[in-house]
C-alpha cells in the first residue's frame, strides 16, 4: 500500500471515530448493526417486521424506538465471599419486560452494585423478547378475546417444571405471587398452574415461567 493510500485509510478512521463520538455526546444513538440501520432509515417500522427480518438483535435501542416497554425486577441475589483482601460483594439480578399486550423479554446480570446491574439486565431482557401466544383455550369460556392462552405449555429450569393453562374469564391468575408480575407483563389475565420442584427459588421459579411462555408460541395449532 501506498503512503498516499494508508493517509487517505487513516483519514477515513479518524472520521468514523469523530462521528461516533459526536453522536454520543449529543445523546444520538449511533446503530452499529444492520438492523438497527434498517429501523433508523425506516424500513422496519414495527416489531412484526423485525420478527419477520430474521436479523439478530443485539442493540436495545432498537427496542426502544419500536415499543414503550415497563420492567420489573424479579429477584435479586447478594453473594458475599471472603478473599485475602477482605470481603467481596456479587449480586444477580432478573429482571422482566414486557408492553402487557404479548410481548415478553426475560434477562439477567451480574455485577457489584445492585443499581447498574439492574440496568444492565433490563438491556439484556430487551435483547430477549418475544412474542406470547394468547388466545381464549379454555372451553369454559370461548368469549374469544386474548385474555389468556391458547392451549397447555410447560417450562422448565433446574428441578422446577412449571404447566400454565386456559382459564376462563374473571379466574385471573393461579400462580404464584412472585411470578404474577411476568403474567402481567406479557399481557395474560386468566390462567390455572401447576408447579412442582423447589419453587422457593424465585429465579428458577420465573425462569420455568418465562420458558413456558415461550413455549406457548412453539407449539402448532391452536383452540377454536
Amino acid at each position: 500500500m501506498s503512503s498516499g493510500a494508508r493517509r487517505s485509510t487513516r483519514r477515513a478512521g479518524r472520521a468514523r471515530r469523530s462521528t461516533r463520538r459526536a453522536g454520543t455526546a449529543t445523546g444520538a444513538w449511533v446503530p452499529k448493526t444492520r438492523l438497527g440501520k434498517k429501523v433508523v432509515g425506516g424500513e422496519i417500522k414495527s416489531l412484526d417486521e423485525l420478527f419477520a427480518s430474521n436479523l439478530p438483535l443485539k442493540e436495545p435501542e432498537i427496542v426502544n424506538l419500536l415499543l414503550e416497554l415497563e420492567d420489573e425486577v424479579i429477584d435479586v441475589k447478594i453473594v458475599q465471599r471472603m478473599t485475602d483482601s477482605g470481603r467481596r460483594m456479587t449480586s444477580r439480578v432478573a429482571v422482566v419486560v414486557g408492553n402487557g399486550d404479548g410481548i415478553l423479554g426475560f434477562g439477567v446480570a451480574k455485577g457489584k452494585e445492585v443499581g447498574p446491574t439492574i440496568q444492565r439486565a433490563v438491556e439484556h431482557a430487551k435483547l430477549n423478547i418475544f412474542e406470547v401466544r394468547r388466545g381464549c383455550g379454555s372451553w369454559e369460556c370461548g368469549c374469544g378475546r386474548p385474555h389468556s392462552l391458547a392451549m397447555k405449555s410447560i417450562g422448565k429450569c433446574g428441578s422446577v417444571e412449571v404447566t400454565i393453562k386456559p382459564a376462563p374469564r374473571g379466574v385471573g391468575l393461579v400462580i404464584g405471587s412472585n411470578v404474577k408480575p411476568i403474567l402481567k407483563l406479557a399481557g395474560i389475565e386468566d390462567i390455572w398452574s401447576f408447579a412442582r420442584g423447589n419453587t422457593q427459588c424465585t429465579f428458577n421459579f420465573a425462569k420455568a415461567t418465562v420458558d413456558a411462555l415461550r413455549n406457548s408460541a412453539k407449539i402448532k395449532g391452536g383452540a377454536t
